[in-house]
């Protein structure tokens, strides 16, 4: 990677930023979405596009081709300074100081009881420079609890959400269509670019990120530019992916892809109440990690003796269950042991896949619940996530 005053400085924000009307938020991408029959929903305070087509066809193109996702609404926060390698393994769970310029890393921004006030992604663009997204709801939080955690470190902490754009490609055929796309220029070649990596780019002569991360369980980029000329390489990479089944695709693909993946979704397996253990990321949490960190104490101890964990549930048939569908042990158990947190009929697998939160004693593999949809008790069985995994 580059120095820190060369591209990898924020683009500038600009007059087509997204803009605050009322209580919604907008995309610097609407119009685009609009122009294309996009459907809308409200997603934390932003209306972004649901679905184009329909929610298979756009879920089979990411799987089988690609498929092309205006994530704009994320938050992206930027620390840097001389202490800023030092500061986020402080204020996160994981090690930062230890990945690599252009590398990314996954993590957690913990509360001091070991609850997750939100998962994160961390690029590290130099030795003192690091970009952090957030979700989107969590916007605000996650940026007033990392600036608090700053007050004993020489750092700054700058909320850079609105000077961000961010388009997603994935899918098998990602890589060939950002290729192709006009005005792309990365820094480093895409065949050799490993997952969860970030690199310097331009397009059409202005500063560009290009990383190779998603949220899909498929191959693909995500894209950071400044908000005027997000349509710009939008229709850029449709004209690229013309022919290589390119389609864009809204939110409800994206949920069903990475449920699918067994990727957790803040607020339905992750919330402030959950340790990471509870959900599988146990392994997030850095304990070997010689300094404190937020949350450690909380960490060490862990959660609850009889807390419930996160779990996969598959069944068969097609009536799939949804969130907060209750689990029951038996046909005929009056209490609950669980509730499902995500869950839907697969369009990949044809069956119905649910990640759920249930007592420590159903969670081994193989355990046969019973999860009531609509009134009837549909057999299921405790399975492994993720419930698809790619062939690299």
């Amino acid at each position: 990677m580059t120095s820190a005053d060369s591209r990898t400085s924020a683009p500038s924000s600009s007059e087509d930023a997204p803009s605050l009307v009322g209580t919604e938020r907008f995309s610097p991408l609407h119009q685009t979405h609009v122009d294309n029959g996009a459907s809308f929903t409200d997603f934390a305070g932003w209306q972004m596009p649901v679905r184009y087509s329909s929610d298979l066809a756009e879920h089979h193109a990411v799987r089988h081709e690609a498929g092309l996702f205006d994530l704009s609404h994320m938050a992206e926060i930027l620390v840097e300074g001389p202490d800023a390698a030092a500061y986020l393994d402080f204020a996160l769970a994981g090690k930062l100081s230890v990945i690599e310029l252009g590398q990314a890393k996954y993590s957690l921004l913990l509360a001091e009881n070991g609850g997750i006030i939100d998962d994160l992604v961390v690029y590290r663009l130099d030795d003192d420079r690091f970009l952090i997204v957030a979700n989107a709801g969590n916007r605000f939080a996650a940026f007033d609890a990392l600036l608090a955690r700053a007050a004993d470190f020489t750092v700054s902490v700058l909320d850079q959400s609105d000077d961000y754009a961010l388009i997603a490609v994935q899918g098998p055929n990602a890589r060939a269509i950002l290729d192709a796309t006009e005005g792309v220029t990365v820094g480093t070649d895409l065949r050799f670019m490993k997952y969860y990596r970030i690199s310097d780019a331009t397009f059409r002569g202005q500063p560009l990120l290009v990383a190779r991360t998603g949220y899909t369980g498929e191959d693909g980029f995500e894209l950071y530019l400044a908000p005027a000329q997000a349509r710009e390489l939008w229709d850029a990479l449709v004209v690229a992916g013309a022919d290589k089944g390119l389609v864009p695709a809204g939110l409800a693909s994206r949920d069903t892809l990475r449920l699918e993946a067994g990727m957790p979704l803040y607020g339905h397996e992750l919330n402030l109440t959950t340790f990471p253990a509870q959900a599988g990321l146990g392994r997030v949490v850095n304990l070997n990690k010689e300094n404190d960190f937020v949350g450690r104490s909380a960490s060490e101890v862990g959660p609850p003796v009889g807390a419930s964990v996160l779990v996969g549930l598959m069944s068969a048939g097609k009536r799939a269950g949804r969130a907060d569908y209750e689990i029951f042990r038996s046909l005929d158990a009056e209490a609950s042991d669980g509730v499902i947190t995500s869950g839907a009929l697969s369009p990949t697998l044809g069956y119905p896949i649910a990640m759920a939160y249930v007592t420590a004693d159903l969670a081994r593999l193989g355990t046969e619940v019973y999860v009531d949809v609509r009134g009837t008790r549909i057999p299921a069985t405790v399975t492994s996530l993720p419930f698809y995994k790619r062939v690299k």
